[in-house]
């Protein structure tokens, strides 16, 4: 780290008198890890690196390779903001070196910057702007239920939305972050909100995306409730999405925006929803991570299921919303806020510079209600739907080459292995409704 970096932060953490630093990071499934250090000891974490035992960690080393290393990056430098003033806290999100201080290939945040060097290469930025639905439970004994916190539903107020407080202490904390944010509300089901913050670039969008579930969590738990963002914790209601807007620019301009053309959509942003589209059955390994995230992708419950765009369609997979000019974007509706940011952020933009290099043109815009449609029609207009379950489009994902070499055989290897055991686990449950339906009949 240059010193001058590496000075600005050291006095920062004097000057806020920091007494211990979180140096985080994640697994292969998205779930945030960190060690915590005394403040003395941030300057040899951000010279040297701190080293931890990586066999722990899902997906990340053997036990025979096991010792790694975190190296801070001095950008994602925050106070936390619920820590209390006598013992400060701050945290940095840390890149995992391997022992021979070389970039972990197991590191999700690494491979979404080895992407970003591509698209750099090819002149562009990729900016995303995710949106984050979860849920707020009720707690009982400390523990979570699944009863809603409130009866609220779109863009309600009080008294029925009850989370009004509970999202202005989220938004604030965040703000107190570095957040830019831009709106928050109920959303559809009981219990279920939103709140979204500024697109950037991807890179910092994922780390936003990891901060913001983080903030969520802890926040909802000091006022005795409980936030999830399981893609679909209660049967028959909406389940939460994660829609991400994206697009890219080039000399700091939309590269999606020409106001010549068609819809004012550049031959490239059609070429990259054309890879989208082309790449979505192995992208929805990534993006809809587990088990429960296909009890979300089902029809009827406005997530979308079938591989599609158009203009102002919200039943199609991939929207692009009426702003143009520097707002010209799509948004990519069908990854869950369970998803690894880092990941998915990088199967898309792969899957999106595949549809430049080749020039892959998409299908027509679908603008009628795809959810109104007959299979007949929907095989008229040769509209194809997303893998049905995580055994499905972890075989989508394995015969894409592209997305394949985009994630390298360690990411690979271990998302097989934890589709198998996942699988297995669900398979072999003797679940509740096995009971209803077998129990007092047989």
């Amino acid at each position: 780290m240059p010193r001058d970096n590496q000075g600005s932060i050291l006095k920062k953490i004097k000057d806020q008198e920091i007494k211990f630093l979180r140096l985080q990071f994640c697994d292969i499934q998205g779930q945030p890890k960190n060690v915590a250090i005394p403040a003395d000891q941030a300057e040899k974490a951000l010279s040297q690196g701190i080293y931890f035992d990586g066999s722990s960690i899902e997906g990340f080393a053997r036990i025979e390779e096991s010792d790694m290393l975190l190296k801070p990056d001095p950008q994602t430098y925050s106070v936390l903001p619920w820590r209390p003033a006598i013992s400060r806290v701050a945290r940095m999100i840390c890149d995992v070196y391997t022992y021979d201080d070389r970039p972990y290939i197991g590191d999700p945040r690494y491979i979404l910057k080895r992407t970003l060097e591509e698209a750099k290469k090819m002149g562009y930025v990729f900016n995303t702007g995710p949106e984050l639905e979860f849920f707020l439970f009720k707690t009982m004994d400390g523990r979570p239920t699944i009863i809603p916190q409130d009866s609220g539903a779109y863009f309600d107020l009080g008294p029925n939305d009850l989370a009004e407080n509970v999202r202005r202490d989220i938004v604030l904390t965040l703000k107190e972050m570095g957040f830019e944010i831009e709106a928050s509300h109920h959303e559809v089901a009981a219990g279920q909100h939103e709140i979204d913050f500024k697109y950037g670039d991807a890179l910092h969008t994922a780390d936003n995306v990891m901060t913001y579930r983080t903030v969520t969590k802890t926040i909802a738990l000091q006022q005795g409730l409980h936030a999830t963002f399981m893609a679909k914790p209660i049967f028959g209601i909406n389940g939460s999405g994660m829609h991400t807007h994206c697009s890219l620019a080039k000399a700091g301009k939309n590269a999606f925006y020409d106001p010549g053309k068609p819809r004012e959509l550049s031959d490239l942003a059609l070429h990259f929803i054309g890879g989208l589209l082309s790449h979505v059955k192995g992208i929805t390994r990534v993006a809809n991570p587990t088990i429960n995230s296909y009890k979300r992708l089902v029809p009827g419950y406005e997530a979308p299921v079938y591989i599609s765009w158009s203009v102002t369609n919200r039943s199609a997979l991939i929207r692009v919303p009426a702003a143009r000019g520097s707002s010209t974007r799509a948004e990519f509706r069908s990854p869950d806020p369970m998803c690894n940011p880092y990941l998915t952020f990088a199967c898309m933009l792969a899957a999106g510079l595949d549809g430049i290099k080749n020039k892959i043109e998409p299908p027509a815009s679908t603008d009628k209600n795809i959810y109104e449609m007959t299979p007949k029609e929907r095989k008229r207009a040769k509209i194809d739907t997303l893998p049905g379950d995580l055994v499905s489009s972890m075989r989508e994902l394995a015969r894409d080459p592209i997305l394949t070499e985009t994630l390298g055989a360690h990411i690979m290897e271990n998302l097989q292995r934890i589709t198998v055991l996942e699988w297995d686990s669900f398979r072999t449950a003797v679940h509740p409704w096995e009971h209803d339906q077998y129990l007092a009949r047989y």
